[in-house]
């Protein structure tokens, strides 16, 4: 079962997230025809890896070796597995592209409130601030999506000033 009482259960489940979002990511930027919105994707797929090793980062401060994945069966309902990111990227092929950003939206607000509803938590000083970053980030990528959303939307239509 996951231990989210544990700083290090956080930050191993918090890892398998940013491993899914990064897949997701990299396999959302070779659907889209639209180039401004693959190079987004792209970049986010970097930037969730990079997230991945501030939180190993974090696992190795404790004292810890960052384990890979899968590490034990206990472990494997909890990690992303390519399946699960396959079997979200059939629905999200249905979707037209306002449906794509807004799912995108919800994804980063989750991953959002993943790291903020986690903080009371952890009290390490140092750890809370990584969860804090990573949370500020990812509430950056929401709005990389909006401003998306919001050119698409008005793209054509007539400006209201």
């Amino acid at each position: 079962m996951l231990d989210t009482e544990s700083v290090e259960g956080i930050l191993y489940y918090a890892i398998g997230r940013e491993v899914e979002a990064n897949v997701f990511y990299n396999l959302l930027s070779q659907y889209v025809d639209d180039p401004q919105i693959q190079a987004i994707c792209a970049d986010l797929a970097l930037e969730e890896l990079r997230h991945k090793a501030r939180l190993e980062l974090e696992i190795m401060k404790l004292g810890k070796v960052a384990k890979q994945f899968i590490s034990s069966d206990k472990d494997e309902e909890f990690l992303p597995k390519p399946l699960d990111c396959m079997l979200n990227m059939v629905k999200v092929m249905q979707m037209d592209l306002p449906q794509l950003l807004l799912f995108a939206m919800k994804k980063e607000k989750i991953a959002f409130r993943f790291y903020i509803d986690f903080l009371p938590k952890v009290q390490d000083a140092r750890c809370r601030e990584v969860l804090i970053e990573l949370a500020e980030e990812e509430a950056r990528h929401k709005i990389r999506f909006e401003l998306e959303y919001d050119r698409l939307m008005t793209a054509g239509s007539e400006p209201l000033v």
